[in-house]
């Protein structure tokens, strides 16, 4: 009977302890539903979405995941630290050119996905990344998860 009692105890702590690192990234169902709500927030009200993505306000923040947006100019319009900055421009650590995959990949009413290399936050090694992406309204929007 003690040992049934442990072996159940040990199968439950090992079981949260892989939930618990699973659960410090996001998965890709999370980064394709936050996505979802992104597009809704900015068909709503864009200004405030934008601002929303950015500050990581409203739910727009979860671990590593979170939406960002560039305008028809190619610059971020909505990014916890490349606000202003150039996505069209943005290239991997490997050189490739992911703002110009995004922007191509972009289509307004379905969601693509582009892959990529990208160090996790904190970290400085590349890992493999993959971004969905959309189009709506005026802007390109993402929510990019790792693998």
């Amino acid at each position: 009977m003690l040992q049934q009692l442990f072996a159940v105890s040990a199968l439950a702590f090992f079981g949260s302890v892989g939930s618990a690192v699973a659960a410090e990234y996001g998965t890709p169902a999370e980064a394709k539903a936050l996505l979802e709500k992104a597009v809704m927030a900015v068909k709503a009200d864009k200004t405030k979405a934008l601002v929303m993505f950015t500050k990581g306000e409203g739910g727009f923040k979860d671990r590593d995941l979170y939406p960002y947006c560039g305008g028809p100019d190619g610059y971020f319009t909505a990014h916890p630290t490349l606000l202003g900055k150039s996505l069209k421009d943005l290239r991997d650590k490997y050189g490739r050119p992911l703002g110009e995959e995004v922007y191509a990949a972009a289509r307004d009413g379905s969601i693509a996905e582009v892959s990529y290399m990208w160090p996790r936050p904190g970290q400085t090694d590349p890992v493999a990344k993959v971004a969905f992406v959309t189009r709506v309204d005026d802007q390109v929007c993402a929510v990019g998860y790792y693998k």
